[in-house]
């Protein structure tokens, strides 16, 4: 039997011994009773390297809107959040690099979509901060530029820093590499990225993975994400690996 055919039936469930089912069978079906208006979705990814494609997707045939989406970036055109960008679902972006998304431009700058930019660093902490229950900290970076408009001032040994509030999700979609079932996740290389602390920011995690194995298969030093922090789990393969800059040169002659 193949994952997908497993996870056909394995509906979430309580079992006898009081773990909770995570396996639902498709994008759709995890994110049933979850989504409305206005909510607040975290995103794992970067670029297009570890982006939740079916959770995204599904999203978008929803049709959810106003949505506040927190992500490193939107994607890029027709690719990501970029998709739910092309259907005016999202209201609001909190972001740190949207350079590559021309639709993302056109919408910020016609003021159709309300932008929060937030440095790298800066986003990665108050994504981990709101998972770690710290509803906020102070940091250096932004000081004395557009960044820091609004936003408390305190000095610390002689030092100006600005507070940062932590991001908390009405839901974190992820992807990851290989799951157990019961939600412990391994992410391969850089995909870990961004969706490591989004695991712990979302008030319910949904993961999709590429691959499901019995508990007890993965060796417990190299999980990245304990399954406490994932509630809902699809397996989401077979994916395309897309490229976002495909950079060739001529073959030397021989």
């Amino acid at each position: 039997m193949t994952s997908r055919e497993r996870l056909a039936y394995l509906a979430p469930s309580q079992t006898g011994c009081g773990h909770v089912k995570k396996l639902y069978p498709n994008a759709e079906a995890a994110l049933e009773g979850l989504l409305f208006d206005g909510m607040t979705i975290v995103s794992g990814g970067f670029g297009l390297c570890g982006i939740p494609e079916r959770l995204i997707d599904a999203i978008q045939k929803a049709g959810t809107r106003d949505l506040v989406c927190v992500s490193n970036n939107a994607g890029i055109d027709n690719e990501g959040l970029g998709k739910l960008l092309r259907t005016r679902q999202v209201k609001k972006m909190i972001s740190s690099y949207v350079g590559e998304n021309k639709e993302f431009e056109r919408q910020y700058l016609s003021g159709e979509l309300e932008v929060e930019f937030s440095p790298q660093g800066t986003l990665a902490e108050r994504i981990r901060a709101g998972g770690a229950g710290i509803p906020g900290f102070y940091t250096k970076t932004g000081v004395g530029t557009l960044v820091a408009e609004g936003k408390e001032h305190k000095e610390f040994d002689g030092e100006t820093y600005i507070l940062e509030r932590g991001i908390v999700g009405d839901i974190a979609v992820i992807k990851g590499w290989k799951a157990d079932e019961a939600g412990n996740l391994v992410f391969r290389k850089t995909a870990r990225n961004f969706n490591q602390p989004a695991a712990a920011s979302g008030k319910v995690t949904i993961a999709e993975v590429e691959e499901i194995v019995p508990v007890g298969s993965l060796d417990p030093d190299c999980i990245h994400v304990p399954g406490i922090y994932i509630q809902r789990l699809i397996c989401g393969a077979p994916y395309d690996k897309k490229i976002e800059f495909r950079t060739t040169r001529p073959r030397e002659a021989a």
